[in-house]
């Protein structure tokens, strides 16, 4: 991955940012995910307040990236256990040749 670091502007909830980030593409990606967040949050609840909708959109950022976290740690050991298995099969064969 280049390490592109200048400055790009992004709309996030019809307000623009200026944002750097490793790779455009990324830092793009990044304010989309957010600003759908926003617009989806806002869409089903309208009448609050713009900070209201922002915190309750972090917070469902934060669960999405838990749970991901979660689920990428249990992929982890689950690899790990493979790993260990494997390798001690091999000690195994190599022990009785």
């Amino acid at each position: 991955m280049t390490t592109d670091r200048k400055s790009i502007k992004v709309k996030i909830f019809g307000s623009e940012y200026p944002l750097r980030g490793e790779s455009e593409e990324f830092t793009r990606r990044v304010a989309t995910y957010v600003d759908d967040m926003i617009n989806t949050i806002h869409s089903k609840i309208p009448d609050q307040p713009t900070l209201t909708v922002a915190v309750l959109s972090a917070l469902n950022i934060t669960e999405d990236m838990l749970k991901e976290r979660e689920r990428s740690k249990g992929l982890t050991t689950q690899v790990e256990a493979e790993l260990s298995k494997l390798t001690n099969y091999l000690d195994n064969c190599l022990r009785e040749n």
